[in-house]
């Protein structure tokens, strides 16, 4: 071939090479340099309405709107028959049921039983993004609200302004109580990274609380420490219970849904990772990567909420989590179980006269122990996967101290 044959050929090939290689670049830059959807208009400052936000953060909005498809809302007592007896004279034992979307928050929520409704306006705390404002509204106040008067003036379910500044985006707390514990911590709002705000904004709702006596102010009882053992000694501390049992005439005490402190010191949690990194794991729309927004469990989607860590495959994974869900629901059954048999027990003893009173009270502390000790297992979501060790631990200790309550009930009447 001649010089200027290949000369000719360069001339042709080479910028032909160009615009291939340009138009490679583009289309890779366009399909893999995701861009994160942002806004195209103004929030008002204090929209309660997440359907206003979703005119400018559509692909948010319809990951939002999947959580509709969350219908499905058993009894607790379905499954844990049990209850029932535990929560004697309490309003969890006229109906109890398991947690459906965020979405139907205020649905599920004015059609609970009339029991239910006696805890009154703090009820609605967690469940409607028009709280804050009506916590500005009337104060301290709002807490002493009864059900019905505050249910009247709320419409709207768990929405963006719960968790996100409409200026910025930023995520922020809105919720008190949060606020107050942690400051009552020593911590520094405003000093919190954005990954622990992933977990802080969750811990809003999904923690233990109690209504303070008097001015029913929802109060997160976090002074001595977030772990079960930590809270019964400052409930302990205040001598402090919230009903007594009818049968075992034992002072209890209520934990709530504790998945935030469950998951505080866990493997994931120590790992760096917070609750959104799992339940709301980031996904591409198109050219655009959002945070879902349906909030479920992150076995509904292993390859995308999983594999990014872990590599042993899909199926290792859901078998490894349905090992420890079903281990630690084993455990849980016969801990309640236990409870049972202990407030049977201590029944028959207050029935009994000329029983040893020294033995008896020893075993009603036994059962305040051993029930906190399940019950702050048996409300918090993931049947322990959120700190499987921890879970554990917490059942063996109301097992055994179940048995040893059962065992003081029976000494009392020899």
């Amino acid at each position: 071939m001649t010089s200027e044959r290949v000369r000719s050929l360069l001339l042709i090939t080479v910028p032909i090479l160009i615009v291939l290689l340009v138009a490679g670049i583009f289309f890779f830059n366009r399909n893999n340099n995701i861009a994160m959807e942002g806004p195209s208009g103004e929030i008002a400052l204090n929209e309660t309405n997440s359907k206003a936000w979703g005119a400018f953060y559509p692909n948010h909005w319809d990951s939002y709107q999947a959580n509709l498809k969350n219908t499905e809302h058993p009894s607790h007592f379905d499954s844990k028959p049990y209850m029932k007896t535990i929560y004697a004279g309490f309003g969890f034992a006229a109906e109890y049921n398991e947690p459906r979307s965020h979405l139907y928050t205020i649905t599920d929520i004015q059609a609970i039983d009339t029991a239910r409704k006696k805890a009154g306006a703090p009820c609605f705390t967690c469940k409607s993004s028009q709280v804050p404002q009506l916590m500005k509204k009337y104060g301290d106040q709002y807490y002493l609200m009864s059900f019905d008067e505050i249910s009247k003036e709320i419409t709207e379910p768990i929405g963006c302004l719960d968790c996100h500044d409409p200026k910025t985006m930023n995520l922020r707390l809105s919720r008190p109580a949060l606020i107050e514990a942690l400051q009552r911590q020593g911590r520094d709002i405003e000093q919190i990274s954005n990954q622990e705000m992933r977990s802080l904004v969750c811990a809003q709702c999904h923690v233990t609380y109690y209504f303070m006596p008097q001015t029913k102010k929802i109060t997160f009882p976090w002074d001595k420490g977030v772990k079960a053992d930590q809270i019964l000694a400052y409930y302990d501390e205040k001598n402090f219970s919230e009903w007594v049992h009818p049968m075992a005439k034992t002072g209890l005490v209520k934990p709530r849904h504790a998945e935030y402190e469950t998951f505080m010191g866990s493997t994931h949690q120590s790992a760096g990772l917070a609750c959104a990194d799992c339940h709301m794991s980031f996904t591409k729309v198109g050219n655009k990567k959002i945070s879902s927004h349906e909030w479920r469990s992150p076995m509904d989607n292993i390859e995308q909420n999983c594999t990014t860590c872990h590599r042993n495959g899909t199926e290792w994974l859901r078998e490894r989590v349905n090992l420890i869900q079903s281990q630690c629901k084993q455990s849980q059954d016969l801990a309640a179980w236990a409870v049972v048999e202990a407030i049977n027990e201590l029944k028959i003893s207050h029935e009994t006269a000329g029983v040893n009173q020294d033995k008896l009270k020893a075993a009603m502390a036994m059962h305040r122990k051993a029930q906190w000790y399940l019950d702050y297992v048996m409300v918090t979501n993931g049947y322990g996967f959120h700190n499987p060790t921890e879970t554990l631990t917490n059942l063996n200790i109301a097992i055994d101290t179940a048995h040893q309550a059962t065992k003081l009930a029976r000494e009392a009447r020899l």
